[in-house]
């Protein structure tokens, strides 16, 4: 096991540095744009060489690439080439907005999914025809409508909850729920839809099978065979797709957090790819790369925690 972590760790450290040094490589064709932006609308060519040259945008592309990857591997991920800001600083500081958002969803979406899907398994009928629902209406509307229509509905017409801003948890907790909650509404429909229609199907299959047929035939309460085994059973696969929400939820964030105005991290990397802001774009493809290979490390560890035999053992 420990083994097969320090691979996945490896290959995970290869891929950051491949994609970085593509997205360096096609940022490179915007060199002459952004020391254009810097120096403002009347900049002569000199004034854009001269820019170019303090920021060392002059060098040879592979030199200025592994001058940058240096600094990342030591955690100096360079200042905004407009704000001067250390990016490192900027990011952590906007990360728990949207984490803060992202984490809220991803409860409230394994809550609801796993109570539907488990419902609608066992029961049938009526909760089956409700759950089945909820998951078409997920993957039919688009989170960007959905957000509008609770805006329109929840902030503007009832006042229930504050259309734009963002209030942190450790300033006033309740504030921090009534400014969420909209954004949460709205980033957790497709995944409810996606990871619902997982565990219904999941635990279908688990509950068709021998050993639940035989755990029944020894008088285990419905209930057990259910929670205990039945679900744990199921887990695996949802685990995955929730993972994949997890990342989908991410990026659902840069939408959501330009239609309430929420300073956090995907109106950051949005504002900065706008103005071509280098060492911020590269820090946002390293760490969406470090994200996706630490969750699914971490989902692999717990599917082998939750079945054996899905455990890798070199």
């Amino acid at each position: 096991m420990i083994l097969y972590v320090l691979r996945r760790l490896a290959a995970g450290l290869v891929l950051a540095v491949l994609v970085t040094m593509i997205t360096f490589a096609l940022l490179s064709t915007s060199f002459d744009d952004v020391a254009s932006s810097i120096v403002g609308s009347g900049a002569t060519p000199d004034l854009v060489q001269d820019q170019k040259a303090q920021l060392g945008l002059h060098r040879p592309l592979f030199a200025q690439y592994l001058d940058w990857l240096s600094h990342a591997v030591r955690g100096d991920l360079g200042l905004s080439y407009f704000t001067s800001e250390p990016v490192r600083s900027a990011i952590a500081a906007r990360l728990g907005v949207t984490l803060s958002i992202v984490l809220a969803a991803l409860l409230v979406t394994v809550v609801i999914s796993v109570v539907l899907g488990v419902l609608a398994a066992t029961r049938g009928g009526a909760v089956d025809r409700i759950a089945q629902g909820v998951s078409m209406l997920g993957y039919l509307v688009p989170n960007l409508l959905i957000a509008i229509a609770l805006v329109y509905v929840l902030a503007i017409e009832l006042r229930w909850f504050p259309a734009t801003g963002y209030t942190p948890l450790s300033e006033n907790p309740a504030r921090w729920v009534s400014t969420i909650t909209i954004p949460v509404v709205a980033l957790m429909m497709s995944g409810v839809a996606s990871l619902t229609s997982q565990i219904r199907g999941a635990m279908i299959g688990e509950l068709r099978k021998d050993y639940v047929r035989t755990l029944r035939t020894r008088g285990i309460p419905t209930r057990s065979i259910v929670l205990r085994h039945a679900l744990r059973g199921a887990a695996g696969p949802a685990l995955t797709v929730l993972s994949l929400e997890f990342i989908q939820m991410l990026g659902g964030a840069l939408i959501i957090e330009q239609v309430f105005a929420l300073p956090g991290f995907g109106q950051y990397a949005f504002n900065a790819s706008l103005q071509g802001d280098i060492p911020i774009i590269m820090s946002i493809s390293l760490f969406g790369v470090l994200l996706v290979v630490g969750v699914n490390l971490v989902v692999d560890l717990v599917n082998g925690w939750l079945n054996p035999k899905a455990r890798i053992l070199s």
